[in-house]
């Protein structure tokens, strides 16, 4: 115990230096001892986060016009508007879904050519920047999940993944963090870089003009439902959606130190280990972004193209899998998910091309 207790114990010219001098005579003066305050700045500089004020802005007035949108919706807005707003919305939220989180985000499927470019035009009616930088964020999420160094604040609570994370810049520890996030995999797809090299005219094109100028130009709607319904309501909608699947964790996913019935939303969401799931195993196509698992719209579209033979190679695990997965890390003490893994790419080489039509999952 000595030896683990000699770098707190003073050494003894400490005590030497410490004792009253008999003789009265001023002592020199001692060199300022190091400290842990400049080491603590130095961290808490590094890791601050500073409010984007344009996006704080934009934030708030995107909010004031949407909700008006509500009242438009239902006073100024024709039922072809109301339409047209319905599938622009669903577009984008499938671009984000299954576009960018489900294809490009974790690969839980390949897509031809003729998926990935409707994917990366729905993903760009989502108005969340280029495919490559949503992409980019997302898996330095999951690589920093439930630690300071995420991007969406996964270690505090929903008000800060939700919003705070989305209007405030990155700490210089977490830009140097997503500078290392290996992107090699969308380099090499020329269909992310051509909408990352134009997205911003692209954006102009297909997210503003497209939505505002259509209700005008061709059934000769109000310019209230062109501007806050066909625009901002539903970019309201799209966003916070989108903004979900980085924060639905903390709505639909069980947390172990918090009992389910100590908050009102049981009578609201039905939660579950799901989302836990996701980040142990994310290339599971199956797994929802909102607290499902085998169902939902995104699932079926992906299920659906690949009847068409537009989605191919749909990596999932099954209930066998896991189990000889759990069993291979019990007899040979290696990382769970690491055995998981290799269980799910076993059982997928024996499972027919078309068991995306089957009933048996995960359960």
């Amino acid at each position: 115990m000595a030896d683990h207790n000699e770098n707190f114990a003073p050494s003894a010219e400490h005590l030497k230096a410490q004792q009253p001098s008999g003789d009265g005579a001023a002592k020199p003066d001692q060199p300022p001892q190091p400290t842990e305050t400049a080491s603590v700045s130095s961290s808490s500089r590094d890791t601050k986060r500073e409010a984007s004020w344009p996006s704080v802005l934009f934030y708030i007035h995107l909010n004031i016009l949407g909700v008006y949108g509500i009242f438009v919706l239902f006073s100024h807005t024709s039922l072809i508007t109301c339409v047209f707003t319905s599938l622009l919305t669903l577009f984008g939220i499938l671009g984000v879904t299954a576009g960018a989180h489900r294809l490009w985000a974790h690969r839980t499927y390949e897509a031809t050519a003729l998926l990935r470019f409707t994917l990366m035009i729905f993903q760009t009616l989502a108005g969340q920047g280029s495919i490559y930088d949503w992409v980019r964020m997302h898996r330095l999420h999951h690589e920093k999940f439930r630690t300071v160094d995420d991007p969406y604040y996964s270690d505090k609570d929903f008000m800060h993944a939700q919003v705070f994370a989305n209007i405030r810049k990155l700490s210089p520890r977490q830009e140097k963090l997503l500078a290392a996030v290996d992107m090699s995999d969308l380099e090499a797809d020329g269909i992310v870089m051509f909408q990352r090299r134009f997205y911003w005219a692209m954006y102009l094109v297909l997210f503003v003009l497209l939505p505002i100028n259509a209700p005008l130009e061709y059934w000769g709607d109000t310019v209230q439902a062109a501007i806050f319904v066909a625009f901002s309501l539903r970019y309201l909608v799209v966003l916070n959606v989108a903004w979900l699947i980085n924060s639905a964790h903390f709505v639909w996913g069980l947390d172990k130190n918090h009992k389910q019935s100590d908050s009102n939303m049981v009578f609201l969401v039905t939660k579950s280990y799901w989302p836990q799931y996701h980040y142990l195993l994310p290339f599971d196509y199956q797994s929802g972004e909102f607290g499902n698992y085998g169902s939902g719209c995104t699932t079926a579209f992906i299920r659906i193209f690949a009847a068409i033979g537009q989605a191919t190679k749909l990596q999932t695990i099954t209930t066998e899998a896991v189990k000889r997965g759990l069993t291979m890390a019990v007899d040979s003490g290696r990382p769970i998910v690491e055995c998981l893994k290799q269980a799910g790419a076993e059982e997928m080489c024996n499972l027919k091309r078309e068991h995306y039509l089957e009933t048996e999952r995960l359960h």
